[in-house]
């Protein structure tokens, strides 16, 4: 016989001190990011929050998110940050989670999520419609940043160091890696 689905009541039942998530049926329980993981993340949301969410110095447009638990078909994910276009999502809805599946995710790379990073939550994105990821590893400090097309995934960008660059869809400004990757 095979193993019973995880359900949203297995994820309520692990310690606080972990990230559960469900993808295809299977529960994963992460231990909390590193002090350095959740630098690269804060720092990232912070660099797009004026030009993109505000419009300050930007376009604007954005509604961005750390660590928003989405619902999306009977798989519980939570990147480490996560954008919608104003237009389709105006307002944070006042929830615990959404169905609604962002235009942008980025996941922050470490050796104990990394191959539930690749492996099983980039086919839920891509299903879902999530037309850009990024992969950031403050490890080798590298961007790649994927874009959709015809439900795959094609890499854009692979980007090592700390050189700024520009990235899909916040091309309209450089990112100032050596911020972000703490390599000041």
């Amino acid at each position: 016989m095979g193993k019973k689905p995880a359900t949203y009541a297995d994820l309520e039942a692990l310690p606080d001190h972990v990230v559960g998530e469900i993808v295809a049926g299977e529960l994963y329980a992460s231990p909390r990011p590193a002090m350095r993981h959740s630098a690269v993340s804060s720092r990232l949301g912070g660099e797009l929050m004026n030009p993109f969410a505000r419009g300050r110095g930007g376009p604007g447009g954005w509604l961005l998110l750390d660590e928003p638990e989405l619902h999306v078909g009977e798989d519980v994910l939570v990147p480490d940050l996560a954008g919608w276009r104003s237009e389709r999502m105006p307002h944070v809805p006042d929830l615990a989670a959404t169905s609604l599946a962002p235009d942008w995710v980025c996941e922050v790379l470490s050796p104990s999520t990394q191959k539930l990073d690749r492996e099983a939550k980039l086919p839920v994105y891509a299903r879902e419609g999530v037309l850009h990821v990024w992969l950031m590893d403050p490890r080798t400090l590298t961007l790649e940043v994927f874009g959709l097309s015809e439900g795959r995934y094609t890499l854009l960008l692979m980007h090592t160091g700390t050189a700024p660059v520009r990235a899909e869809p916040f091309d309209a400004m450089e990112l100032d890696l050596p911020f972000i990757w703490d390599a000041q």
